[in-house]
């Protein structure tokens, strides 16, 4: 799951970012409208979701939403603002934006607004994702054989979204690229060895768990999940 945030005031902005990635949802932040809008219109960024903040440097988060729809784009978005009157809520509603939330706001309100976002939404996620034998699980971020006794295998974040990503494009081979766009934040460094290293870790998990040969590097191109193990 990922999501575009947009939000000019750095404390808050980090804050979002930080409390988002905790709950397994890979951010890209950035702080100006007009950022914002290069990115939405880059077809190697896939977003769910939409976090806008009102007032921006650049485009407003309301032109942005306007943008939007005028294309046709259904990415749900969710509208930060101050501004509290019923005139200013019906604007921003009116211009696209699917929610309203005005600050301060807690972070539990913010987590459950996007998650009815999402499930209002068509790419809402199931509750679980198999896949041949293995058995995704988002509420509890375990993987487990579906056939099996064993208790389920406990996955970090990224492991859980890097193992989503697989299972999602299952005999496909996605290359580093494909990965790093989808399951890194812009803010990681594209040159590290992040992606091989974080894979190797996955497999390692997943071998000690009964689920090895899944994950199959495709020399000079990538790597493909094997749907058929």
């Amino acid at each position: 799951m990922r999501i575009l945030l947009v939000e000019d005031e750095r404390d808050l902005g980090a804050a979002i970012q930080c409390d988002l990635r905790r709950e397994k949802y890979v951010v890209d932040w950035v702080q100006n409208g007009d950022e914002a809008w290069h990115l939405l219109g880059d077809a190697a960024q896939t977003y769910t979701l939409g976090v806008f903040d009102w007032l921006l440097p650049g485009l407003s988060g309301v032109e942005l939403c306007q943008r939007l729809r005028s294309q046709g784009t259904p990415l749900p978005v969710l509208l930060l603002t101050a501004k509290d009157r019923l005139q200013d809520k019906v604007e921003g509603l009116d211009a696209g934006a699917d929610d309203y939330l005005v600050k301060p706001f807690g972070l539990e309100e913010l987590l459950a607004r996007l998650r009815a976002l999402q499930r209002r939404s068509p790419a809402f996620q199931p509750t679980q994702l198999q896949v041949g034998g293995l058995l995704l699980d988002y509420g509890t971020s375990t993987a487990a054989l579906a056939d099996s006794a064993q208790q389920p295998l406990p996955l970090t974040t990224k492991e859980f979204q890097l193992l989503e990503y697989f299972m999602q494009h299952p005999n496909q081979i996605l290359s580093r690229e494909q990965l790093m766009n989808r399951v890194w934040s812009l803010q990681a460094d594209p040159m590290s060895n992040v992606v091989a290293a974080q894979i190797r870790l996955l497999r390692k998990k997943l071998a000690d768990h009964g689920c090895d040969g899944l994950i199959e590097t495709v020399y000079g191109m990538g790597y493909r999940f094997n749907a058929a193990l």
